[in-house]
């Protein structure tokens, strides 16, 4: 809801004030709707399911940007496994070389683009690499709990907001400015502290 006080305050028109009564009117209207199709009878059954949906959709979150992080790093994995098997003849054919500074300029590149795939091949938790077909398996399993928790995501995401939004109106219309009280039981713990 909107505070219409503090916004005229702001030099806000008399035809805001209008648009900003009848929004507020609205906004009471769909959540009381609301209430009564969910049949919420009381505030803090209200704040149970607000604080419920909050809960599921940081989980949510959390399995998502798992699922996305493992991807880009099986992503890499399989870059560095591709950039290994490619300039694997010519790394060993600059071992054969006695490792000459003449060879290493010439094919610096691949040189060092094999160094990184080693480099990164020692740093795996498991001392053996894993192959590309258990690498695209793993992938494309993330993949699908990712578009599967995704799916769920949204629903929840709509259902947050609305009861966020009910919770915010009821707490206006209430009075209630939880703020304000959440300052106070701070302020009250440091004094108690002291």
């Amino acid at each position: 809801m909107i505070n219409i006080q503090a916004k005229i305050a702001e030099g806000k028109s008399a035809g805001y004030e209008r648009w900003a009564k009848k929004y507020n009117r609205k906004e009471v209207a769909r959540t009381v709707c609301l209430l009564r199709e969910r049949g919420i009878d009381n505030y803090e059954e209200l704040k149970a399911l607000t604080e419920k949906f909050s809960g599921r959709f940081n989980e949510l979150s959390d399995e998502m940007r798992k699922s996305e992080k493992r991807m880009v790093e099986i992503g890499a994995l399989l870059t560095h496994i591709n950039n290994y098997s490619r300039t694997r003849k010519v790394y060993e054919a600059y071992r054969k070389s006695g490792y000459s500074r003449k060879f290493f300029e010439e094919h610096r590149e691949e040189i060092q683009i094999h160094k990184a795939a080693k480099q990164a091949f020692e740093q795996l938790p498991e001392s053996k690499v894993p192959s590309r077909r258990s690498l695209n398996e793993e992938f494309h399993r993330c993949l699908s709990e990712k578009k599967k928790a995704y799916t769920e995501y949204r629903q929840v995401k709509k259902e947050m907001q609305e009861y966020l939004t009910a919770k915010q109106t009821v707490e206006n219309i209430l009075g209630i400015d939880w703020k304000k009280q959440e300052e106070q039981k701070k302020k009250n713990i440091e004094y108690r502290n002291r």
